[in-house]
């Protein structure tokens, strides 16, 4: 699969420097139509030339980045970005192979936000409504604002769970309304997850011809054994689309490419709509090297993981509650309003989540770099006082 190296390593990243921009601060900012370095200024309060002396822990990206053997190979890779029609590495099929399906099975996009567009738009117009919960990751919701459709959200169970009975009532109850069901497993950005037990639940309790969108762009950080990818279902027949990313684990945020894995004719549905534009041939081929990097997406995992159980051990001891995740985040119980919170670790240079109504209350953490997690516990003790931890 790799080609000859006809480009440095330096000039590759000096040109994927320019694009990468700070992404994500809230799900309705389109960070495309603005500038990035006066958007950066806003946001950081300082010159956006600043940004790299902060720790990064706001939107659940893998800080280490794409490994060496996935550069190596985008970096080969850069002599086609002159060409339409470009080799790819063959990644659909790659893709399709990973999860047992066929390569009619895959949908690519310019990132998995690109592909919850996309079912907004097939399966939304005119007029229909998407059911999901609140809070989880807003894009869907805000996207059918924009194609003036709407959403039913739901609020989370007492423990932060998705209430798939709610799900599955209202569903029923708005039948003729509803375009399809949506839910994020594990949930963003509460870091829970909703066991197999209640995908099959939810998908036996609907009606057989609403789809359900799965958004699964945290799925290879779960260790709960109660969780399981609902992929499978789509060799059933049922009517189910499950995206994945390459921004989250595979740490190539700022290089844009998902898919969306779902029953051939549901995706002959949905290209039509998915006019963002295609992965770009260095994203292509980044994305198999990823996948064939399996040492390095573990390595990510592990230490991941390993920091997660850190910082929050750390947080609990200090009287503060943390929710238990299954992602490279979690959220903790400030008791101070999130802007506040949020401010506060800015003046100490650690950018930390936005605020995620209701939950207004709780800040999101992404785990970063071990650096970055002591940055944080530093501000942290530094902005609040300990508690007494709970018996």
């Amino acid at each position: 699969m790799y080609l000859n190296q006809n480009f440095s390593r330096r000039r590759f990243m000096g040109g994927i420097a320019s694009v990468i921009s700070y992404i994500g601060l809230k799900p309705s900012t389109n960070l495309e139509s603005q500038n990035s370095r006066k958007l950066l200024t806003s946001i950081l309060g300082q010159e956006a030339y600043d940004y790299d002396s902060f720790a990064k822990i706001s939107f659940n990206e893998n800080p280490y980045g794409p490994s060496d053997k996935v550069r190596e190979v985008m970096d080969e890779a850069f002599k086609y970005s002159m060409r339409y029609g470009y080799p790819d590495g063959n990644v659909q099929q790659m893709i399709a192979d990973l999860h047992g399906v066929n390569p009619e099975n895959i949908l690519l996009g310019a990132g998995s936000g690109e592909i919850l567009k996309t079912v907004g738009m097939t399966y939304l117009l005119p007029g229909k409504k998407v059911v999901g919960v609140e809070p989880s990751y807003a894009q869907v919701y805000q996207h059918a604002s924009g194609i003036k459709s709407d959403s039913i959200l739901l609020p989370l169970l007492d423990d932060y769970r998705q209430d798939i009975p709610a799900m599955i009532d209202s569903t029923k109850r708005n039948y003729r309304d509803v375009g399809f069901v949506y839910f994020c497993n594990p949930n963003n950005p509460t870091g829970r997850t909703v066991s197999s037990g209640e995908v099959r639940q939810l998908l036996d309790g609907i009606p057989e011809d609403m789809p359900i969108l799965i958004d699964e762009a945290y799925h290879h950080y779960v260790e709960d054994p109660s969780y399981a990818t609902s992929i499978p279902y789509i060799l059933e027949g049922r009517k189910v689309i499950v995206t994945r990313t390459f921004s989250k684990i595979y740490g190539m945020a700022g290089l844009k490419i998902g898919y969306a894995v779902a029953p051939a004719d549901m995706i002959k549905e949905m290209a039509l709509y998915c006019t963002g534009g295609d992965p770009t041939a260095i994203a292509r081929w980044g994305a198999v090297a990823a996948l064939e990097d399996t040492e390095a997406e573990q390595r990510v995992r592990n230490i991941t993981l390993e920091l997660r159980k850190k910082t929050t051990e750390e947080l609990t001891a200090l009287g503060y509650d943390v929710i238990p995740s299954e992602t490279n985040f979690f959220m903790v119980h400030t008791g101070e309003p999130v802007e506040w919170v949020q401010e506060e670790f800015r003046k100490r240079g650690v950018l930390v989540g936005r605020a995620f109504p209701p939950l207004l209350q709780h800040l999101r953490v992404s785990i970063g770099t071990p650096d970055e997690m002591d940055r944080f516990m530093v501000a942290w003790k530094e902005i609040f006082p300990p508690k007494t931890a709970a018996m």
